[in-house]
């Protein structure tokens, strides 16, 4: 629970971006309403209409805050949730990548994790092409994963969910080996002293300190895995999905559409980041962590 204290600094912090946001708008696109003004040979308007004007443009350079917030209202609120019209179809299409993905590249990275701390020569081998492999850009990768996975037959939620397990691996992996290796030497000592397996100090000792560093990377993962779908969604152009949501306004100047694809994409990773904070509570609670 949040202290009493704690909502009037977020809500100035709030209420100074919208001021900053609606004087950016303001500034950014007065050189394109002049320039309608001209062409239409209107001179002599009013200052309240030119700031009317200014805040109601249909394809602004910087859309306003009050333009973004009807914007989603219509997309998600004023549209069937089949319709491709509809933030909420096409949230639904990007989540299911980037679920997907995201189990896919928790288990690998959980997996890696176990064999770079098992085995000396994986972690010398190993961890260093984990690391080397998030040096790749994948606005580059993406498109050559789409269609070489499509040239073999593979389309839809598979091409963009193995963009996500990329993006999502590597902080689980970071995260578990750190964890895995956790435990202090004393404690795998009186594990050893009663003669405990592998699999007994794995199950009793090591994954039970490695759950907090695993969720803490899962959070990080998840918003990862987000990225790595939207990434995928680009080069399918026309397809579905906050990613072709983006693009498709990108291609025909609909600014306040691009806006409106970002906050919902936002919208869904913080809901995603929350819902793992809850998993991570409840199973600590289950056990026997003390809520803080």
């Amino acid at each position: 629970m949040k202290k009493p204290g704690t909502i009037l600094p977020i809500l100035i912090v709030l209420a100074t971006i919208l001021v900053f946001w609606y004087a950016a708008a303001l500034v950014m696109n007065w050189p394109r309403l002049s320039d309608s003004y001209q062409r239409a040979g209107t001179i002599d308007v009013p200052l309240s209409q030119q700031f009317n004007d200014l805040l109601s443009m249909e394809k602004p350079l910087l859309p306003a805050p009050h333009q973004v917030v009807v914007e989603l209202w219509k997309t998600m609120a004023q549209q069937a949730v089949t319709s491709k019209k509809s933030l909420v179809y096409h949230g639904w299409v990007t989540l299911s990548a980037t679920l997907l993905g995201f189990v896919f590249g928790t288990t690998l990275g959980i997996g890696l994790a176990l064999f770079i701390v098992y085995n000396n020569a994986m972690d010398r081998s190993l961890m260093p092409w984990i690391i080397a492999s998030q040096t790749i850009p994948i606005l580059a990768i993406a498109p050559m994963i789409i269609v070489v996975l499509n040239a073999v037959g593979i389309e839809g939620l598979v091409p963009k969910a193995i963009i996500s397990t990329y993006l999502s691996f590597f902080p689980v992996v970071v995260g578990m080996v750190k964890g895995f290796r956790s435990p202090e030497a004393i404690q795998l000592d009186l594990l050893h002293t009663y003669n405990a397996s592998r699999l007994q100090t794995f199950i009793k000792l090591r994954w039970p300190i490695a759950l907090p560093y695993l969720f803490t990377s899962m959070k990080v993962g998840i918003a990862a895995s987000l990225v790595g779908a939207i990434v995928g969604e680009l080069p399918a152009g026309g397809g579905s999905g906050l990613g072709a949501r983006l693009l498709a306004g990108s291609y025909y100047g609909q600014t306040i559409q691009i806006w409106s694809a970002l906050f919902a994409a936002a919208a869904l990773a913080g809901a995603l980041i929350i819902v793992v904070g809850i998993a991570e509570r409840l199973t600590t609670a289950r056990m026997g962590a003390r809520p803080a």
